[in-house]
């Protein structure tokens, strides 16, 4: 975990993962992610196909998140949480 401008960063790596795993694993951590944790740096890659991606930038919503950021890495989006 790091720091941000927002409060504190939570890193998730979803490589190698099925749609269905990462669905499930980015819901059980947004369920269990403390308050001050205000962005998560999803890493999805998109090299070895995008659905992984289409499922974060596109598909993948919660009511804690407010927004996502579209960073200069293809391989990763920033969920800025409520």
């Amino acid at each position: 975990m790091t720091t941000s401008t927002y409060g504190f960063t939570l890193t998730v790596d979803l490589h190698g993962m099925t749609v269905a795993e990462a669905r499930s694993e980015l819901l059980r951590i947004l369920k269990t992610c403390p308050k001050h944790i205000k962005e998560i740096d999803v890493i999805h890659g998109y090299t070895k196909g995008q659905a992984l991606q289409n499922l974060i930038r596109r598909d993948f919503t919660h009511p804690r998140i407010d927004r996502k950021i579209i960073t200069m890495n293809n391989g990763c989006t920033t969920f800025i949480l409520k």
